[in-house]
């Protein structure tokens, strides 16, 4: 087994206490932000030394190679995006905090996503168009590292998705403007230019997600040992689980412990230093 180590900063220091620690028998550098310890012999204490070092760590398979997956699957908000976007129209609407306390107890798992959908696109009642566009051109921010790790998947021959809970009015414009082969979200009631405060149609939520994934893999002709998976709240377990790796990013814990890896300091392009290329 290989120990990826990644940081924000990673000192000649840690990465030989590191190395020592697990047994390794060579660091090979993966980026300016990541390194292979290779072979490790044991795993113990690896990640306390990581959290206290502010460090992401993953064990992996030596014959993990980006090339055997055919789709990146990635959830929108806090993960593709740096934002939640219906955090960021309720912010426009003057009911962002009652809008941000509802999405915060779903990604703790504590309420279901089709109630804290209902709920939340009900407070955007009368939220004109425009607002929505002014929030894609003005507030919509990628992920640190998400261009690289796209540009690096496609070229490894990967097809990409977007799979989110929010909206088409945002998934449609991201997947135009990343260039992506899918995206599957909800769709807001419009009548007069303006929100009903209503979805329409069956709510995406988070056996939707999975099901969307699933569609989309009969669709290529592909097994879900193909796919990756990218998430960070309870919406996406299951889209998560339905793919061959998954990975948490900068996640709520309760999905940090059913992923396959986690990422919690770096970017996204740390996704792609976790395979061989």
């Amino acid at each position: 087994m290989h120990l990826i180590i990644q940081g924000l900063d990673v000192g000649n220091y840690d990465l030989r206490a590191l190395a020592k620690l697990a047994g390794a028998d060579e660091i090979e550098k993966v980026s300016g932000q990541a390194f292979r310890l290779k072979n490790i012999q044991q795993q113990d204490g690896i990640s306390d030394y990581c959290e206290e070092t502010q460090l992401d760590y993953a064990v992996v398979e030596p014959d993990l190679n980006l090339t055997d997956f055919k789709l990146i699957a990635m959830d929108m908000d806090s993960t593709l995006l740096a934002i939640e976007s219906i955090d960021e129209i309720a912010d426009i609407h003057h009911t962002k905090q009652q809008v941000a306390e509802i999405t915060l107890k779903t990604m703790r798992g504590e309420i279901s996503f089709e109630e804290s959908l209902t709920q939340r696109t009900a407070l955007l009642r009368g939220v004109h168009i425009d607002a929505l566009q002014k929030v894609y051109e003005e507030r919509m921010r990628l992920s640190p590292g998400a261009e690289i790790m796209l540009k690096k998947a496609k070229t490894a021959g990967l097809k990409t998705m977007v799979i989110s809970g929010g909206f088409t009015f945002f998934t449609d414009r991201i997947k135009e403007k990343l260039q992506l082969d899918f995206a599957t979200a909800n769709t807001f009631e419009v009548q007069e230019n303006r929100l009903t405060g209503k979805v329409l149609g069956k709510i995406l939520g988070r056996e939707g997600k999975a099901e969307a994934l699933s569609n989309v893999c009969d669709k290529l002709g592909i097994s879900r040992s193909q796919v990756i998976a990218i998430g960070d709240g309870a919406n996406d377990l299951d889209m998560l689980a339905a793919a061959g790796v998954s990975i948490a990013y900068h996640a709520k814990p309760v999905v940090q412990q059913q992923a396959t890896f986690s990422l919690n300091h770096v970017g996204l392009d740390g996704v792609i230093n976790l395979f061989n290329q």
